[in-house]
């Protein structure tokens, strides 16, 4: 095994960061690698915006549902979906887009920025750097939206906290390989048995970091499922003009 993946397996989420800042260089670094991406017919349909003023980090922060982590990374990087800059292209050629009103172009956006994010990542980690991923900007899209001035046509799809490690927090645990890899078709056979292993597993985990409340896997993650938990995404993204609708 060679260090970039014992790299990329030794993964863990980082939520307290030393006063240091990161370097432009650095940053601009991370971002070439994460900008050198595959992306779907080369549309490059994605943008990340560069944040490091305190106060727009502690908007941020509040905005996501109190995630005082961002306030005190020394760099916060929002991934968009960006179909405002393909728009100028089409602009240019008088042709019309229509990407962006379907499902798939949000697809498309969606997974083009977790690309990107997966890299960028990697990258910071290689550097040192410690992260942790930010769902939460999808929480309040709106406001987001006013705040970093987006455009028609775009949209937060996901954020990256980041800066050097105060301390190396618990390697949260994964479900067994069996659970994610399939062979030539999806076995069914065998999960729920792998379910209940892994629940045990993650009780020791949550006992060990103090957060036994959780339960384990399951009945977390179910108790989340059970609604729509950032019900703005749908009403937002259509005022964005991205409506899904095709």
């Amino acid at each position: 095994m060679n260090e970039t993946i014992k790299l990329i397996q030794d993964h863990r989420s980082i939520r307290s960061f030393l006063d240091k800042d990161v370097d432009d260089a650095v940053i601009d670094e991370i971002l070439k690698t994460a900008q050198a991406m595959p992306n779907s017919i080369n549309g490059q349909q994605t943008s990340v915006i560069v944040i490091r003023d305190k106060n727009t980090k502690k908007k941020i922060a509040q905005l996501t549902g109190n995630q005082t982590w961002i306030e005190e990374a020394p760099v916060f990087l929002l991934f968009l979906i960006d179909f405002y800059k393909t728009k100028l292209g089409a602009e240019k050629n008088g042709l019309t887009q229509v990407i962006h009103e379907s499902v798939e172009g949000t697809m498309v956006g969606t997974f083009d920025a977790g690309l990107q994010m997966g890299a960028a990542i990697i990258s910071a980690e290689s550097l040192g750097l410690g992260i942790v991923p930010i769902g939460g900007v999808r929480k309040s899209p709106e406001e987001l939206i006013e705040l970093l001035k987006l455009p028609e046509y775009t949209f937060p799809a996901v954020g990256l906290a980041l800066g050097y490690p105060k301390d190396h927090s618990h390697k949260k645990p994964r479900l067994p390989l069996n659970t994610f890899k399939h062979e030539e078709f999806y076995h069914s056979e065998g999960l729920l048995e792998s379910i209940n292993q892994y629940d045990k597993d993650m009780e020791d985990y949550l006992a060990e970091i103090g957060r036994e409340k959780e339960g384990n896997w399951s009945k977390f993650t179910s108790s989340i499922y059970q609604s729509v938990y950032y019900p703005e995404v749908y009403p937002t993204i259509k005022k964005q003009k991205l409506s899904n609708d095709k």
